[in-house]
């Protein structure tokens, strides 16, 4: 009985399976053959369009952006003040990490620490808040359904944060014991001494100390939150499954009785570019050296920041395909990896940053053969491999970079308040795909100049030292101590 159950149920699924695997083999059979390379592949153009977002202004001067999305049972809030640490004296350096840190740690309108941690645990919402040189932001995810809680909580640290004395203290312990560590990564050094050089006398070269961190106190944190945070200095944005009428309501009902007022403008420093190149040259007991090769790039207003795109993709922002890559580790077998990297500054010049790490006796041969590449792509044009290659990558990888809705937005948002232009996005791929080897050569004219860049070198220095004189730049032993 159990047997012919058995035939009666396996047998016609088996058929079933044989004449389905039959019918496969027939149709790849009479398919067009496989190419023989990858690149004879063909693919659908990629077509990609940014999702519209809504911009409004409220009537105390707030900024919104809002793009409903009913994916997920979920809202996600950014809020941004248009004010961050970049006026902070060297002396009090380090006073944005513990402002973003007491800022979330250090309760809210009638909420201790500890009241406002269990709270967001209940509504099983993430908060996070933050201070760069020329913002401060909260970030705010929680379930749809507790939006308009959400908000309340946002009201409440932006109008009326706590910043309880012993969640700063707690800050300051933990800002105090990094630093006291700062010295247990070569890349962290290296880092530190080349914005240093790069930013002389301005907070972007900056680096905390254990003075700087102790100086800081909390009435320095009230006079930041009473000189800069204003509805007409907010900006706000709003992604995930909401309700637009109710969403406003809801921001009206918390935020409309905030009266704007006048807000300083933060005053930028100029930058200075060095004079000249040099090398630093920090001692530790390593194996290999960390190298990093630096100087000033560019703003987001100058023309030519596309051409730099690519021409820091050929350089070594393109892993395997950039010719540091190419030379440094397959070629010459220096180093396990190199790279490039140029920070397209929002209102100051960003760093450019070229980097390897390899073995102590190999650290001349290393720079010699950085300078040669970058020596080459000024002197010559790419090859249109190359510059086409490059290009495709920017313009194919530009889509990850709104992983989400609230990336869309808060995308939105920041270019709105750093004044890029209102196609800047949308026009983005088009201006990648516009770049000529030309451009891409007058760039590297402008941009490298190897008789200015600044060298970081931390390693075992009694294996190259003597070989550094070949370069024509002063060296200086720094102390890490």
């Amino acid at each position: 009985m159990i047997f012919s159950r058995y035939l009666r149920v396996v047998l016609p699924c088996f058929f079933a399976k044989l004449v389905a695997l039959t019918a496969l083999v027939l149709l790849v059979g009479c398919a067009a053959p496989l190419p023989e390379h990858p690149d004879q592949l063909h693919y659908p153009a990629l077509d990609f369009q940014l999702p519209e977002v809504e911009t409004l202004v409220l009537a105390n001067g707030i900024r919104l952006f809002l793009k409903e999305d009913s994916e997920l049972p979920l809202v996600q809030m950014t809020a941004m003040i248009g004010s961050g640490g970049m006026t902070t004296p060297e002396d009090k350096t380090g006073f944005a990490g513990l402002f973003g840190s007491t800022w979330r740690t250090g309760g809210a309108g009638d909420r201790t620490p500890e009241e406002l941690d269990e709270y967001l645990d209940h509504l099983a919402a993430n908060l996070s808040a933050s201070m760069g040189p020329y913002s401060a932001q909260l970030d705010l995810s929680l379930r749809s359904e507790d939006m308009e809680q959400g908000v309340a909580v946002l009201d409440d640290l932006l109008r009326r944060p706590l910043f309880a004395s012993e969640r700063l203290e707690l800050a300051r312990l933990q800002a105090q014991e990094h630093v006291r560590r700062q010295n247990d990564s070569p890349g962290a050094i290296s880092r530190r001494l080349l914005m240093a050089a790069l930013y002389p006398d301005h907070s972007l070269g900056y680096s905390p100390t254990q003075e700087t961190l102790a100086a800081i106190t909390r009435q320095d944190l009230v006079d930041f939150h009473q000189t800069y945070f204003a509805p007409n200095n907010l900006w706000i944005a709003v992604s995930g499954d909401f309700d637009r009428e109710n969403l406003l309501r809801v921001l009206k009902e918390n935020f409309g009785s905030w009266v704007q007022r006048d807000v300083p403008e933060q005053q930028l420093s100029p930058i200075t570019r060095p004079e000249s190149g040099s090398i630093q040259v920090a001692t530790k007991d390593l194996s290999q050296t960390t190298i990093v090769i630096g100087d000033l790039g560019l703003t987001k207003d100058h023309p030519d920041q596309y051409a730099v795109r690519v021409l820091n993709y050929i350089l070594g922002g393109g892993g395997f395909n950039s010719r540091m890559m190419r030379e440094i580790r397959s070629n010459r077998g220096l180093a396990y990896s190199a790279y490039s990297y140029f920070q397209v500054g929002r209102r100051l010049p960003g760093p450019f940053l070229a980097g390897t790490e390899t073995k102590n006796v190999t650290v001349a041969p290393a720079i010699s053969l950085t300078r040669e590449i970058m020596v080459d792509l000024r002197d010559n044009q790419v090859t249109e491999e190359e510059l086409q290659l490059a290009k495709e990558s920017q313009i194919n990888s530009f889509v990850f970079g709104f992983e989400n809705t609230h990336s869309v937005v808060s995308r939105q948002m920041t270019m709105a308040f750093f004044g890029y232009p209102k196609d800047y996005l949308a026009g983005y791929r088009d201006r990648i795909a516009a770049v000529t080897a030309v451009d891409v050569q007058r760039a590297a004219r402008e941009f490298i100049d190897i008789s200015r860049q600044q060298i970081v070198l931390v390693g075992n220095s009694k294996e190259f030292s003597d070989d550094l004189g070949q370069f024509g730049l002063p060296v200086v032993d720094v102390d890490l101590d």
